[in-house]
């Protein structure tokens, strides 16, 4: 039917231009002889003409063109994205979908790394190769795991969710060559691929991962530049994601929970696990929301970043930690404009960390926490407190520290909570010989006042001799020869070293 209704219209179109002085081409349409006019040159219209125009649609509709097989076939081979679906995943979530998944995966894999292009040396470049998971929920009873030695794919648009087989110590999706059926011939003594780095500018993105209380959700082992981002990652027992060495996973837009709340959890006490663990170095965490765990982000690799994390996994008052950096002695960590709702920040022997322009919500507040008694190089600025009046101090101190150099905890504001700082200045007034101010209320280290600066004022023409005297127990003591009336201005510093630029 299709080519009588072709036929017609090109006969149609014949009629209009008429047939006189046209040179006629012969045509056949699904073997139907056809003439086709040729628009005369002498035309005045031109190639622009109406004439001109109707007679290239004529030849445009007869022209032979490729079955819609071959045009299908084409499309498939040159298309580099892979859809579960064709491979027998359901979409339904009734059955396990696990071995489909991970057809599509290597299916997707050999046909992309025939282009021997690459990345990092040992990467292959798959041109960004997608598996797509059609907005599917699907059913995995063991892990999803990446081949090693790939780079520049995308894995996106759907959900998936632990069986009740699933292994407890697994994640669901895993790039994790030591777990890959598919390692490199050519392999380190863990199992890993023999590249510094086993995978490189993976992007799992648009996903939905519940655990079902069976292990974790993502796993990034020795990875470079990895993307995760718009994920809502749920019901993990270890952790929501977890990073290993590499260099660079990029954590971006995502919420992150063992159960499902918005806070005020009859259960809350009894939340476990971790929601983010990142033990490598150069990792970013942004405008990410842990809303259960026992530790919303735990940090034991150098030089990560944090921003915009909301953290209300668990209140420290049942024992939670909203960010805990477990790298004493070289911590290398930025946290700023961060919301910590309930919960705070824990670091141990902290060595180069910054900590700026943060909401810390209900009595949350930073702990140092002293391993060795190391603590250098730390600014804890221009951060807001609140809390309910019980006196909790908004940096406090946990043990004992005795190597203590540029340290920074100033011009942070607090409300319902007691303000501690490095810096500090007050003002007194006297008449007589000693004038004494008292800052162990607002400094943060016991009995240490490292710098100290003072002006006295005399209320008369009088003109004493006075002296700094005593600095022992945060107490500032300035003393005169003579009884004078006096007003002395007092500004110390504890943060400081024998010699420190400003």
């Amino acid at each position: 039917m299709a080519k009588y209704q072709l036929t017609s219209c090109v006969l149609v179109l014949l009629c209009f231009l008429g047939c006189a002085n046209l040179l006629l081409a012969a045509h056949v349409v699904e073997g139907i002889p056809v003439t086709v006019p040729a628009a005369p040159s002498q035309f005045s219209g031109g190639s622009h003409s109406h004439r001109d125009r109707i007679a290239r649609r004529v030849a445009d509709l007869i022209s032979p063109s490729p079955s819609q097989t071959s045009k299908s076939s084409a499309t498939n081979s040159a298309s580099r994205v892979y859809h579960v679906t064709d491979y027998g995943a359901d979409p339904t979530g009734k059955s396990d979908s696990a071995a489909a998944i991970s057809k599509a995966i290597s299916a997707a894999f050999a046909a992309a790394a025939a282009s021997g292009l690459s990345l990092f040396a040992g990467i292959a470049n798959l041109g960004g190769v997608e598996i797509h998971l059609d907005g599917g929920l699907y059913l995995i009873s063991s892990p999803l795991v990446l081949p090693p030695g790939v780079g520049n794919i995308n894995i996106h648009g759907g959900s998936l969710r632990a069986a009740d087989d699933f292994p407890a110590d697994r994640y669901l999706i895993e790039l994790w060559a030591a777990h890959s059926t598919s390692q490199k011939n050519s392999s380190s003594a863990d199992g890993g691929a023999s590249s510094e780095y086993a995978y490189e500018f993976v992007t799992l993105r648009d996903l939905v991962l519940d655990c079902n209380y069976r292990g974790g959700g993502i796993a990034v082992v020795d990875s470079l530049r990895i993307g995760i981002d718009n994920v809502y990652i749920v019901h993990f027992t270890s952790e929501g994601v977890s990073v290993q060495a590499g260099h660079e996973t990029m954590i971006r837009n995502s919420f992150i929970g063992q159960h499902i709340t918005a806070g005020g959890d009859a259960g809350e006490k009894n939340f476990t696990g971790t929601g983010i663990s990142l033990a490598g170095n150069d990792n970013a965490v942004t405008d990410v929301v842990i809303f259960s765990a026992d530790i919303g982000v735990l940090v034991s690799g150098q030089a990560n970043s944090l921003t915009g994390v909301h953290c209300y996994n668990k209140a420290t008052g049942w024992g939670g930690t909203g960010i805990y950096l477990k790298l004493p002695g070289l911590t290398q960590t930025r946290i700023t404009n961060c919301y910590l709702d309930y919960t705070g920040i824990v670091s141990e022997d902290p060595v180069q960390l910054h900590i700026s322009g943060s909401f810390f919500l209900g009595d949350a507040n930073v702990v140092l926490k002293s391993v060795k008694g190391v603590i250098n190089g730390v600014d804890i600025v221009g951060n807001m407190f609140a809390g309910g009046g019980k006196d909790v101090d908004i940096v406090k101190l946990d043990g004992k520290f005795t190597d203590v150099n540029q340290v920074t905890v100033s011009r942070n504001s607090a409300r319902g909570m007691t303000a501690r700082s490095t810096a500090a200045r007050a003002t007194v007034d006297g008449n007589g010989t000693t004038w004494a101010v008292d800052f162990s209320p607002v400094l943060l280290f016991p009995d240490r006042i490292g710098h100290v600066q003072y002006t006295l004022v005399a209320a008369d023409s009088a003109f004493p001799s006075h002296r700094l005297r005593n600095v022992s127990a945060n107490r500032v003591v300035i003393e005169s020869d003579v009884a004078v009336s006096a007003t002395v201005h007092v500004e110390v510093d504890q943060g400081l070293g024998s010699m420190s630029a400003i």
